[in-house]
């Protein structure tokens, strides 16, 4: 999978145009802005998601991981999940969801089995019209952990050491 930027425009309506669908789903990717804001979307199977494109985990500034940089693993307790290079986080495409392997030490014999930590990184509601592919701006009165990062460097801005 390529990627490429897309320069987002806004429609009157809200919604922010961030490139054509046959351009995303021949590239398989592509990162944009929203508001400042870096976002990737992905066509995998028929669909596309759109997340923030920086990972979730709290970390020094040198190492954050910017999830356009990840493959698409497939089927990860029964969802297509992104794994973030530098953490190997799984994160679900549909949902956002951190995903684990974790045993119960009080089963007899203790199997690993996927578990959820949650909703962790941001979805975005994505729109396609007349073969053009739409955002939403993101609905900021829920945070996520990856909101963090995604303040962080909004506009190019870098985390303070």
């Amino acid at each position: 999978h390529s990627s490429s930027r897309g320069a987002a425009e806004m429609r009157p309506d809200g919604l922010i145009f961030i490139g054509k669908e046959e351009d995303i789903k021949k590239s398989g990717r592509i990162t944009a802005k929203i508001n400042g804001r870096e976002i990737v979307v992905f066509y995998h199977e028929g669909k596309f998601h759109a997340l923030d494109s920086r990972c979730y985990r709290k970390i020094l500034a040198h190492m954050i991981s910017m999830l356009q940089q990840l493959s698409i693993k497939y089927d990860i307790h029964g969802q297509a999940c992104i794994v973030c290079p530098w953490h190997k986080f799984k994160i679900t495409l549909e949902t956002g969801e951190g995903l684990y392997e974790g045993i119960n030490p009080l089963e007899p014999s203790p199997t690993p089995q996927w578990q959820s930590k949650g909703v962790k990184q941001r979805i975005h509601k994505l729109t396609i019209d007349n073969g053009s592919v739409y955002v939403c701006p993101p609905d900021l009165s829920v945070s996520f952990d990856s909101d963090y990062f995604a303040e962080k460097y909004k506009n190019g801005g870098e985390l303070a050491m």
